[in-house]
């Protein structure tokens, strides 16, 4: 029997928890932690109130918290109203120390690690620039987990420990959440990433576009709950958010818009296909289109170009828009969403690519027209994305929450 669309991935948040006392107990704790997550500071009655459960049996289930390092004591809560009797109760947030998670991203020309903390505070952050295409995996992965540990490391000093590992990479990924199946602009293929990263602490594997739409699904309160979410590097990914969830398909390979063909004909692609929307409105084929070297910051030089009225660049631009376009037609056409959002590098080209693109989805769209947004997080959707779905597993599960992670601040690959 093959697995829902909509299965969450096997370590990401949304899990059912047993329905036993354990189980329940276990979900009380993260009813708090999201409760005091999503109104701010505020007393054990408070919490008590909006969770329809005891103050006795909250404070209990603070205790606990506290003591795991997941809540702190902020001291007495300010009144909510004046004249207001009694002993103030002590105002609970999420606390700036304990777990953390680590967010990395393998790009074709770059590797990155960030800490995220409960917050959602950015607190320790590594980048390495360089090519990683026709690199072999373990070399990579090498110097993957030297940044890793530099910024465990860093986070430590913090009071901060890893409660997990998420990585996002440009390929396929197995439901197995740790197996690159294909990735064809690294040249991975079947590549066990939980055999070559640190394995402390719990590892999920996933596509840079489907944590790049999950970043903008927590990180942005307007999005909306079905959208298409289009990301680009080297090459082009996707993601489908249907009623606030990820649309993985049978083998968790949906999305892959990159490898939608625009021109059946057209040249040949990594993929083994031909025509492919990467070959297109990746980076490297509008750089070709507008005549330019590739270089380190691709994206500011198309961009800067484009804004001096470079006619090779913007029409390089507008071309990439028009096959976006056409690419996203069927997307939109089959799934009715509210919207696309354009994210990674192309957020900073959308001056010049959302007039062609929007044109071409207006002339095909069966339906009404699909608004079209732009994602503030830009760039660092995938990595942001990737250490708040350790975050958001931490909060659906607090009890799973262990001291796993000290191993992590070692030196060494």
């Amino acid at each position: 029997m093959t697995a829902p669309l909509h299965e969450a991935h096997p370590s990401s948040p949304g899990r059912r928890l047993p329905d036993t006392q354990q189980g329940m107990r276990r979900r009380n704790l993260s009813r708090v932690l999201h409760t005091v997550n999503a109104e701010g500071p505020q007393s054990r009655a408070a919490v008590a109130s909006r969770i329809g459960l005891t103050r006795a049996a909250v404070s209990t289930l603070v205790d606990e918290l506290i003591r795991s390092g997941l809540l702190e004591e902020l001291g007495p809560e300010r009144p909510e109203r004046p004249g207001r009797v009694g002993r103030p109760g002590s105002a609970l947030a999420l606390s700036g120390r304990g777990p953390a998670g680590i967010g990395a991203e393998v790009g074709v020309d770059h590797l990155a690690v960030c800490a995220v903390d409960l917050r959602g505070q950015v607190r320790a952050r590594a980048v390495r620039h360089g090519t990683n295409r026709g690199r072999s995996p373990e070399p990579v992965l090498r110097e993957l987990t030297r940044l890793i540990r530099q910024v465990v490391a860093e986070a430590a000093k913090e009071g901060l420990r890893p409660a997990g590992l998420a990585v996002a990479v440009p390929g396929l990924v197995a439901r197995d959440a740790r197996t690159v199946v294909r990735a064809p602009n690294l040249d991975w293929h079947d590549t066990d990433l939980g055999a070559l990263l640190p394995d402390e602490v719990p590892l999920t594997v996933d596509n840079e576009a489907n944590f790049g739409g999950l970043a903008e699904l927590w990180l942005n309160e307007t999005a909306p709950r079905d959208f298409v979410h289009v990301s680009a590097e080297i090459g082009i990914g996707g993601a489908v958010v249907v009623d606030g969830r990820l649309l993985r398909g049978t083998h968790g390979f949906a999305g892959e818009l990159g490898h939608v063909p625009v021109r059946p004909e057209g040249p040949a692609c990594a993929c083994g296909g031909r025509g492919c929307l990467e070959q297109y409105a990746g980076e490297e084929a509008v750089l070709r289109a507008a005549g330019l070297e590739p270089g380190e910051d691709r994206v500011g030089l198309l961009a800067e170009r484009a804004a001096q009225g470079d006619k090779n660049v913007r029409r390089a631009l507008r071309d990439a828009g028009t096959a976006l376009g056409i690419a996203l037609t069927g997307a939109v056409n089959l799934l009715d969403p509210e919207a696309v959002v354009l994210g990674g590098a192309l957020s900073g080209l959308a001056p010049w690519l959302l007039p062609s693109l929007e044109r071409e989805l207006a002339r095909r769209t069966a339906g009404p027209a699909c608004a079209v947004s732009v994602s503030r997080l830009g760039p660092e959707g995938p990595l942001l994305g990737a250490a708040h779905s350790v975050v958001r597993a931490v909060m659906d599960d607090p009890a799973a929450v262990g001291g796993r992670g000290a191993a992590l601040n070692g030196s060494g690959a």
